[in-house]
């Protein structure tokens, strides 16, 4: 059995050893800006705030709870900045955690380990994300442990494996709030054991009495609650709306079919009734009208087959399989229900189950030997196609450091652009910052959502960013639904670039145009900022704030801004100014059109500056902009 272990273990490191430098990824960059404060304030790493889709949030309404952001600190006391390697070396070891708890688990529920652990070890997201610092895989890791010590201490009355398991599973609270769905998934097996020591119905409970501690601590330490705040920014943002929450559902049902090789699968899940097997065709048939490719209505299938074949089995008489099944359905309701981007990352707490129940139920240990190729060697070349893609940010920072040096550059982009740009000196765009003359603005066409509108900048360097390998987890044109739900695919063939980089610097031309209608070519450079994409060739939404370069006409001075203010926005406070000076401001208490006017004093410029604010914005359902007025034109009217 020891050999056994130590080959599973090998075999982790081996596959982790490839990819010792992969570069700052997804949102490495947000669990890093909260190790940065937690060195400054380590009772409090998440009273920070940082630059999500153009606004400034704060990290209190972050999605999970700060053991990851600690041990993200504890790397950075020692070695003083993010060094690839050594990080990854050391996140290593919640690898290494969790595939030697699933290893136990295993040999518990199967009494054969090697293969059932072999299989969860090539599970994709496990592949791939355990080469990020997002809490997934540590989430895992405490996870397995804390079930695994359970498990002994229910079937062995251990006290020691009974207090193991207490300290695992309130780890595995503050590394995500998910933990608490196994609070019940433990009741069932203590249940099913027919436990009545009271001990350990109270360690089960340990998820959820320590989010609801962290959460009065930050409401009597900080003033906010931390899943209050995150409400707030789910809603603020549209993730829980009715289309987000189906796409959530099918995407993490194509996941629940690639949790292990789909044809290992549905050979282990399919079901013993002909009718329910017809059923899940005609499902997925139904799909296919969506999307024709099989790796999204066949995927979505197979996952269906899994799902049924749990659900079956919650009426097993064997009670190790129903605790089994138990496992996968709640946590993966569960998962349906809280989660919103429909990532396959959300259902690595479910592989070891869905691996040992395989295995369980598999005729021959040979159709585990070919799933775990088979797996292996789709999430090897997933996770070198990641690889690729975030070391493509890496590489341009690097060839455009001189230029990051020379200017004041704005990165208008998330995850490894801005982390490695930020890292020589540039800073974080917002939706309401103003780029001077001699600024350079990093844009990212997969990630940028500030300066998509604009156009006052052009590019002086460009990278597209091409994998040598044609799969795709996310980018342009993909519909892969494996880092969030783009499409339904689990992952995509895509041949176009998974991103293009640019390099970018506002244009220097001087206005021509006095009275400036939204619909004019001169917009493509008088706009400044905060005026989005020209709608119905007439007008544009503006933001809370709207600046713009007019000429001044000989004699002009009297500024106007047509407007239309929508009835979301009732009540709101206008104001319009030159050069900084309010020449008007008028307050609005019903929706229509209006022309807000003022008087510039004193002698105006050959240019200005005009500014067009509002108190009072909204979004819309599905858009991530915020929604101020709707302008028409602004300028010196009559000229």
């Amino acid at each position: 059995m020891k050999r056994s272990l130590l080959l599973c273990l090998l075999f982790t490191v081996l596959l982790r050893l490839p990819f010792l430098n992969q570069a700052i990824q997804g949102d490495d960059v947000y669990y890093l800006y909260g190790a940065e404060h937690a060195l400054i304030d380590p009772g409090h790493p998440h009273d920070t705030s940082y630059v999500f889709r153009g606004d400034l949030v704060s990290m209190r309404g972050h999605p999970h709870p700060p053991l990851n952001t600690w041990v993200l600190a504890g790397l950075l006391a020692i070695w003083g900045d993010v060094y690839e390697m050594r990080f990854h070396a050391a996140w290593m070891l919640f690898s290494l955690l969790a595939v030697g708890a699933v290893w136990w688990l295993a040999r518990r529920f199967t009494g054969a380990p090697t293969l059932p652990t072999l299989l969860f070890s090539v599970t994709a997201a496990f592949v791939v994300n355990a080469n990020s610092f997002e809490p997934d895989v540590p989430l895992v890791a405490l996870l397995m442990a804390g079930t695994a010590l359970l498990v002994h201490a229910a079937d062995s009355g251990s006290l020691g494996a009974a207090g193991g398991s207490a300290v695992a599973l309130a780890l595995a609270a503050m590394t995500g709030y998910q933990a608490v769905l196994f609070t019940p998934i433990l009741a069932a097996y203590l249940w099913f054991r027919r436990s009545r020591r009271w001990r350990e119905w109270l360690i089960i409970c340990a998820p959820v009495l320590v989010v609801m501690a962290w959460q009065g601590y930050e409401r009597f330490t900080s003033g906010s609650v931390p899943l209050a705040v995150l409400h707030h920014y789910t809603d603020q943002y549209a993730f829980q709306n009715p289309t987000a929450k189906l796409l959530n559902a099918a995407a993490l049902t194509v996941h629940l079919g690639w949790l292990i090789f789909p044809v290992l699968a549905a050979v282990a899940f399919r079901p013993r009734w002909r009718s329910v097997l017809a059923a899940i065709a005609v499902v997925s048939a139904g799909l296919a009208f969506y999307d024709w490719n099989p790796l999204c209505w066949a995927s979505f299938g197979v996952g269906l087959i899994v799902l049924t074949g749990c659900v079956t089995r919650l009426r097993s008489r064997d009670a190790d399989e129903r605790f089994l099944a138990v496992w996968v359905v709640l946590y993966f309701a569960g998962a349906v229900a809280g989660a919103f981007a429909g990532s396959e990352r959300y259902l690595l707490p479910v592989v070891a189950a869905v691996a040992i129940l395989a295995a369980r139920l598999l005729p021959s240990r040979r159709w585990l030997v070919a799933g775990i190729v088979g797996q292996g060697a789709i999430s090897l070349a997933l996770a070198f196609v990641n690889y690729q893609h975030w070391d493509g940010y890496r590489e341009f920072v690097a060839a455009h450091r001189e230029d990051i040096y020379a200017h004041r550059t704005w990165v208008a982009a998330e995850w490894s652009l801005r982390f490695y740009a930020e890292s020589e000196g540039a800073l974080s765009m917002t939706n309401t910052t103003q780029v001077q003359a001699g600024d350079l603005v990093l844009t990212s066409a997969l990630s940028d959502v500030v300066t998509g509108n604009r156009t006052d900048l052009i590019p002086v360097a460009e990278a597209a960013i091409v994998p040598d390998l044609p799969l795709r987890l996310i980018g342009l044109g993909s519909r892969s639904c494996f880092s969030a739900a783009a499409g339904l695919r689990e992952f995509d063939v895509v041949t176009r670039p998974v991103d293009i980089i640019r390099e970018q610097k506002p244009v220097s031309q001087e206005p021509t145009l006095a009275w400036l209608p939204m619909n004019s070519p001169a917009a493509a450079y008088q706009i400044v900022a905060g005026a989005y994409g020209v709608e119905n060739g007439q007008w544009r939404w503006i933001g809370p704030k709207a600046t713009f370069r007019l000429r001044t006409p000989p004699g002009g001075s009297r500024l106007t801004a047509s407007i239309f203010v929508p009835p979301q926005a009732v009540p709101c406070r206008v104001t319009l100014s030159v050069d900084n000076v309010v020449v008007a401001n008028t307050t609005y208490t019903s929706a229509g059109k209006y022309d807000l006017t003022g008087t510039a004093p004193g002698a105006l410029p050959e240019a200005v500056t005009a500014t067009l604010t509002t108190d009072h914005t909204f979004r819309a359902p599905g858009d991530a902009r915020d929604l101020g007025l709707v302008l028409t034109a602004i300028g010196f009217a009559g000229y």
